[in-house]
């Protein structure tokens, strides 16, 4: 049983785990994750296996966070995955998440999220936390929109340009 790192009103958000190959390898060959985020080369139960060891299990070795697995409370079914990620090319965490295509819509990207940036903040001390997302994704900036993150500008990111959108610690002096 994986660590579970918060709870909402109809989600537990979970660490991820080497069980959750399965959900990796769908969620990360979706269209429009494949789209919007980019290819993460993961076709096989192996490559669900490494981009798990290399990514939101080291990333909670290093940092205490990562990307965590979604579930609705009601069901135990996994829908998505929402967490803060590290980058060396950005000078604070960023949100982060992505949800099977039949979860979208309904509210829990923003219900995750803003249990996110709560965590991050009170419990994990971040002064402030960015996200980034291509302008064609306007599900996405509506959602940063709705978590009370502005637009920051852009930069480039492997040679593609993002919106940067930010948002300080309740309390924090700009």
């Amino acid at each position: 049983m994986s660590h579970l790192i918060l709870e909402t009103e109809r989600l537990r958000l979970h660490e991820l785990a080497g069980t959750d190959t399965g959900f990796i390898l769908e969620l990360l060959n979706d269209p429009d994750f494949l789209r919007f985020i980019g290819d993460r080369q993961v076709r096989t139960h192996e490559d669900a296996l490494r981009y798990l060891a290399e990514g939101p299990l080291a990333s909670y070795a290093a940092n205490g966070y990562g990307l965590w697995r979604v579930e609705r409370r009601s069901d135990g079914r996994v829908i998505g995955m929402c967490g803060l990620v590290r980058r060396e090319t950005l000078p604070h965490p960023d949100i982060g998440y992505a949800y099977l295509p039949a979860f979208r819509g309904q509210g829990y990207a923003v219900e995750a999220g803003a249990a996110v940036l709560r965590h991050g903040f009170s419990h994990l001390g971040l002064p402030r936390i960015l996200a980034i997302v291509t302008d064609a994704n306007a599900g996405s900036v509506r959602v940063l929109e709705k978590l009370g993150l502005m637009p920051q500008g852009r930069q480039s990111f492997g040679g593609e340009p993002l919106l940067v959108y930010g948002c300080d610690a309740p309390g924090a002096i700009a």
